[in-house]
């Protein structure tokens, strides 16, 4: 457990209403939470105040503590405990499989094995993945700080064994948006949703096809630590030149700008830029992709006027767009088509 002198500095984003619920599972098991308090550097006069918040170091040790000292990792939310190493079990149940989708897919199995009160599931419906919880038993006040913590347990182990950060297109949550709203932005990426039915999350479905990165030596590092699924923010995103072309393609005008498209994607666009440049890729190179596709399927499937492609594809003039297509080609636009209808003449 780190020592209170080994807390660095941190912005206090985490809100005190998380370390008042860990406080109420101590109430629950009769234990008093002093110590735990303690350990994170916590006093009773801030734990009472509503607009207080708690670095995530705090809250670590905060965490680290009780499910030891409770030997509960849910803290008092289900009507059976999880002994310390639950969580670490299922990260070993699941760190064997071949990709992510399955790694996921046995993380929800397995956790039904633990819980009777709650079930998570994911569901696969054409681009997109979501995973959902079903709530069995009513879970009182510990409802926010349970579906939270489950969803982003499994949000963790998913970005930590791809070795890439998950980005969310969505998150919701069934309950009235709290006091402490905009702290969810800073644990979910994506567009938030409180009112929901169901506690869930969505994300482009091609993440469940990247292979696991991670082995056994790999899982025993990040196990001796007790939230590193839920404090450890990944940068790097595997699939964003994926989700840049995808923008370019379908957004237009919108992603024409770096900061236009990094809008579009919920980061800066410094952060877009190091993440290109990290993938081998540029933005620049990106743009002139998605344009070469896009002319190359209007001269191949429609009779619009070469001038009219240009426009469309984002060039001010014919003449700048007939240079550019020679570089991808080696043929002007007018040549390629000829070429194109020739190969395919019922085209």
């Amino acid at each position: 457990m780190p020592s209170p002198r080994f807390l660095k500095p941190q912005r206090a984003a985490t809100p005190m209403a998380f370390v008042r619920a860990i406080v109420q599972g101590y109430a629950r098991y009769g234990v008093d939470p002093g110590a735990a308090l303690r350990a994170a550097q916590i006093t009773p006069r801030e734990l009472w105040r509503p607009e207080a918040r708690v670095t995530a170091a705090q809250f670590e040790a905060l965490n680290e503590h009780a499910m030891q000292e409770l030997d509960d990792e849910a803290l008092g939310w289900f009507s059976r405990r999880l002994p310390w190493g639950s969580h670490g079990m299922l990260c070993r149940a699941s760190i064997t499989a071949p990709d992510l989708g399955v790694a996921i897919k046995r993380w929800c199995r397995h956790h039904r094995l633990l819980v009777d009160d709650i079930a998570l599931g994911l569901e696969v419906e054409g681009d997109v993945a979501s995973v959902w919880i079903e709530e069995r038993r009513p879970l009182g006040s510990f409802r926010e700080f349970c579906l939270v913590s489950s969803l982003r347990f499994l949000h963790g182990f998913a970005s930590w064994a791809i070795d890439s950060r998950l980005w969310l297109q969505e998150a919701h949550f069934p309950f009235d948006a709290p006091p402490h709203a905009d702290a969810y932005g800073l644990m979910f990426s994506g567009r938030i949703h409180f009112g929901a039915t169901q506690a869930g999350f969505r994300f482009d479905a091609r993440y469940l096809a990247l292979p696991l990165l991670r082995d056994e030596a790999a899982l025993r590092t990040m196990l001796r630590r007790a939230l590193p699924l839920t404090v450890l923010q990944y940068r790097r995103d595997r699939l964003l030149g994926q989700r840049v072309r995808e923008a370019l393609r379908t957004h237009g005008a919108q992603a024409s700008t770096a900061e236009g498209l990094a809008a579009l994607l919920h980061i800066s666009s410094r952060t877009l830029h190091r993440q290109l440049l990290a993938e081998g890729l540029s933005l620049q190179g990106l743009k002139d992709e998605v344009r070469q596709q896009q002319a190359i399927e209007l001269l191949q499937r429609t009779a619009r006027p070469v001038k009219q492609v240009a426009l469309a594809v984002g060039f001010r003039n014919e003449k700048s767009f007939s240079r550019a297509f020679r570089e991808w080609t080696g043929q002007s636009p007018g040549a390629f088509r000829a070429a194109a209808a020739q190969q395919n003449p019922q085209g």
